[in-house]
């Protein structure tokens, strides 16, 4: 493995589930909420990386993936990779993201010159950052930042990270929660190889795809079948399919109280769908804060 993705270890793991980034990113925060503080992490440097260990049965035990944010929308190729990967969903974890202003033990406000950290972060706190003459320099990773004023003991530079990459640096936090919507959440999806995906109990939410043969009104009545049948539809992306004119596909969250309703919606859906894969048949997963 490459230093981007050398895995982070506790006295109790085994091979790491793979996190998009590094040492206290949000991606870390939402592991440590769905398997526990001492679940070891494995850092990939993009979302392809990441697809790739986890399919890695030697690497990794599975992996946590972003997925859509409240504010910026669905991640898109993440679906597109989901769609490709033998990879099967097994929970989900929402995450309510807090930026915060790190700095070294001793500095103040008033000693910072710069503030580093990932673009969207930056943006994410904009009304706090424009209070201030900070300069702003955008970097890769926001836990990277985080590690940079540590490990240059940085005087005049401040990043904006998680809470975690503020405990796992020895940082300060100088100023908690500067992110301008206080609502900003994250979904993260718990990947599991298909074959070693075990069986949820419980389960009340399903993620699958289809594709329509798009004569008119014919996704009407898909949508139509399957809310005869119960289901709450959560959420429906569209996406163009691959080599075609113009023609989509649709990813689907559903919500079910018992897992016959879900088995008899996709009966009952055969008929005007084809290409339907389920992605993971899972808990739906509450809002925790990061």
């Amino acid at each position: 493995m490459s230093s981007s993705n050398k895995k982070i270890s506790s006295p109790d793991s085994q091979k790491g589930i793979c996190i998009q980034g590094y040492e206290g990113s949000f991606h870390q925060v939402a592991a440590r909420k769905f398997f526990g503080k001492n679940v070891s992490v494995i850092p990939c440097a993009s979302f392809r990386e990441l697809v790739k260990l986890a399919l890695d049965s030697k690497v990794s035990d599975g992996a946590v993936m972003a997925i859509e944010n409240s504010i910026a929308g669905s991640i898109l190729p993440n679906y597109s990779l989901l769609q490709k990967a033998n990879l099967t969903i097994v929970g989900e974890v929402y995450l309510s993201i807090s930026q915060n202003l790190l700095v070294n033990k001793g500095v103040q406000l008033s000693d910072i010159k710069e503030v580093h950290s990932h673009p969207m972060a930056l943006l994410q706190c904009l009304d706090f950052l424009e209070q201030h003459s900070f300069k702003l320099i955008e970097t890769e990773d926001t836990a990277l930042s985080a590690q940079y004023v540590k490990q240059h003991h940085c005087k005049h530079v401040a990043a904006i990270a998680s809470k975690l990459a503020a405990e796992i640096n020895d940082l300060q936090i100088l100023e908690p929660d500067i992110q301008t919507q206080k609502n900003n959440i994250t979904r993260f999806l718990i990947l599991k190889r298909s074959k070693e995906a075990p069986q949820v109990k419980e389960a009340n939410k399903a993620s699958i795809y289809f594709q329509t043969n798009h004569t008119k009104g014919v996704l009407s009545k898909v949508l139509t079948q399957v809310a005869s049948t119960g289901i709450n539809l959560s959420k429906l992306q569209s996406m163009p399919i691959p080599g075609s004119h113009f023609k989509y596909g649709f990813y689907a969250d559903m919500e079910f109280e018992q897992i016959k309703q879900f088995e008899k919606m996709l009966l009952k859906i055969q008929d005007t769908t084809n290409n339907v894969k389920v992605f993971g048949i899972y808990k739906k997963g509450k809002l925790i804060k990061g």
